[in-house]
Formats: structure tokens, C-alpha cells, sequence
């Protein structure tokens, strides 16, 4: 079949791959517009876009698929199907109904749970041990459309999002595949969704990514492994903010008020709500990520010094 590729990250790769792979023809690719990024503010393609150029596919930047020119293009192009992975736009009902066989997305969970941009994120950060992906008809609602395949991933005990997402892509390359083949041969039917079970997953915002160490450390623990690596966990450190990576809860230590910080030859543990946790890695702000022994060396933490807000000091004047 005649496939247009929709995807913008790194995670639409290992698909994208696998379709080019496959015996279908990726007739182009459609990607967000390149973006300003990083400390340079230098213009960026987007992962996607770089993997169709040097492949020689042309690509397709619409700021919305639904513009007209783009329309046009697409009924140029005459797709069989898009697939979808990672898209990161809504598609209007009038580019849905341009493909012979619409458009497949395939979703980082397992549908109708986490509906929405970050499903990955929210099923680790809800401490489910059992997530997956789905191929689903696109249709104008949000992620509601009928399934045509699932399959299901382990969440083991310290993955990030992007230790999940990227098992989740490699996984869901072969289902995507899968479902393009039976589409070519006839063979596939897609189910309607269940009204039991739905839930949603919109994108985490960096306010959300704040660390509030009154919490217990276990859902600490699977906040920050959520938000790594975008948007990034974060607390405050003298007022500045400070970048987390992944934290791990501990047993048998001598207890820490809520934010409290204790720096240890070869650790650096912080109290929360129950029992304390060592940092990681962290990231001062403006420098590059270090091991927390290494910034508590330079930060020189004092005695009884705290991470984030402390709720004692708030609105004293």
C-alpha cells in the first residue's frame, strides 16, 4: 500500500522504520514545522523529518493538516492509508476522509485507558504494573475511534517514561505493521472501544513536574521517573530551581522532615511525607546534569537545609 507517514519525536522512528521495512511504500511523511530549540534558539527538523531526509521521502510541514494547500496535497498524493505515531496536531474530519482506508494511529496504551497526549507518563505515574499500545481508527473524537490491535508491556520497577516509550515503539512497530497488512489484504476489523475503563492523559505541564516532598516517596519516586525526560522533574534549591533525574526510595534510614536534605559521603537523601529518598542525578540551573554527591559538594547544603517550599516559612513576612 501507498503509506504517508504522520509523526514528529524520536519514539515515531522505530514505526516509521518498520513500514519502510515492510512491503508498503511510504509515499511521504508529515511532520510538525521546524521549530526554534535549545540555548542557540537554532531552527530544528524535527526527528522524524530528519529520518525521511536522509531517506530521500519527501516531507509535508503543514502548521495545521487541515490547511487547504495542504488538503490538496494530500488528495495529489492519494495515500491508501496514514499511519500515525506521534503526530502531536488533531486532524479535521476533511483529512480523515481523504485516504481510501483513513488514518491508523498507534497509541502508547492500552485503549480507553489514557486517553490523550502523555499515556505513557500517567500509566507509570499511577504505579500501574501493566501498559501497552494500540492501533486505532483515528477519528474526530479524542483517541475514541475502534481498535484493531493491542498489545501489552511490563512496566518494570525503575522505568522512566523513556525507558517505557521506547520499548513501547519497538513493540508497537510489528502491531502497526500487522494491522497495514490485514488492512491490504481485507482481513482486518476494528472493534469499538469499551465505555468502562476510560480514562485521560493530557500532556504534563512544567508546574505539574514540581516535586512537592510532603508527598510519600513512592509516589514521588513515580512522578519524577514520569516526567523523565521531558518535562523534567524539578524542585528548588535557595530559590533557584533544580532539575531531578530518577530518585530511588529507601529502608531502614534515619527519617528527614519533608524537603530536608542530608549529604552523605557517597549520597545525597531527601526526606519527604514517609521515608527518604538519594538523588540521582540533578541539574543546577544554567549547567549541565551532575551526580547529586558532585553538586552537594560545590552547594555545600547546611545542616537541617531544605528542597522546595517549605510550608512552615510560607507567607511569613
Amino acid at each position: 500500500m501507498r503509506i504517508i507517514v504522520a509523526g514528529t519525536p524520536e519514539v515515531a522512528l522505530p514505526p516509521a522504520e518498520a513500514i519502510h521495512a515492510s512491503s508498503h511504500e511510504i509515499i511521504a511523511v508529515l511532520t510538525r514545522p521546524d521549530a526554534v530549540s535549545g540555548r542557540g534558539r537554532k531552527i530544528s527538523r524535527s526527528p522524524l523529518a530528519q529520518w525521511a531526509d536522509e531517506r530521500g521521502i519527501p516531507v509535508y510541514q503543514p502548521a495545521k493538516p487541515g490547511d487547504p494547500e495542504f488538503l490538496e496535497q494530500l488528495k495529489e498524493l492519494a495515500p491508501d492509508c496514514v499511519a500515525v505515531i506521534a503526530y502531536g496536531a488533531l486532524v479535521p474530519q476533511r483529512a480523515l476522509d481523504i485516504p481510501r482506508l483513513g488514518w491508523i494511529n498507534l497509541h502508547f496504551s492500552v485503549l480507553p485507558a489514557w486517553r490523550g497526549a502523555a499515556p505513557a507518563q500517567r500509566s507509570l505515574m499511577a504505579g500501574e504494573e501493566v501498559t501497552g499500545a494500540s492501533v486505532f481508527q483515528l477519528e474526530k473524537g479524542l483517541d475514541t475511534g475502534p481498535v484493531y490491535g493491542v498489545m501489552t508491556q511490563t512496566i518494570r520497577p525503575r522505568d522512566t517514561a523513556g525507558d517505557l516509550l521506547d520499548k513501547l515503539a519497538e513493540g508497537g512497530s510489528g502491531l502497526m505493521v500487522a494491522v497495514l497488512d490485514g488492512l491490504e489484504a481485507g482481513e482486518m476489523e476494528a472493534r469499538p472501544q469499551p465505555e468502562e475503563g476510560v480514562s485521560l492523559a493530557p500532556k504534563i505541564t512544567v508546574e505539574e513536574a514540581e516535586v512537592d516532598w510532603t508527598q510519600n516517596a513512592v509516589a514521588i519516586d513515580r512522578r519524577v521517573r514520569g516526567c523523565t525526560p521531558a518535562p523534567g522533574a524539578w524542585t528548588t534549591f535557595r530559590g533557584a530551581r533544580l532539575g531531578l533525574g530518577p530518585v530511588e526510595p529507601l529502608t531502614d534510614v534515619e527519617p528527614l522532615a519533608p524537603g530536608e536534605l542530608r549529604v552523605l559521603k557517597k549520597a545525597v537523601h531527601v526526606g519527604t511525607g514517609t521515608a527518604a529518598v538519594a538523588l540521582g542525578e540533578v541539574r543546577p540551573a544554567g549547567k549541565k546534569a551532575m551526580a547529586a554527591v558532585d553538586w552537594a559538594r560545590g552547594a555545600r547544603p547546611a545542616d537541617g537545609e531544605k528542597l522546595g517550599a517549605d510550608p512552615a516559612s510560607e507567607g511569613a513576612s
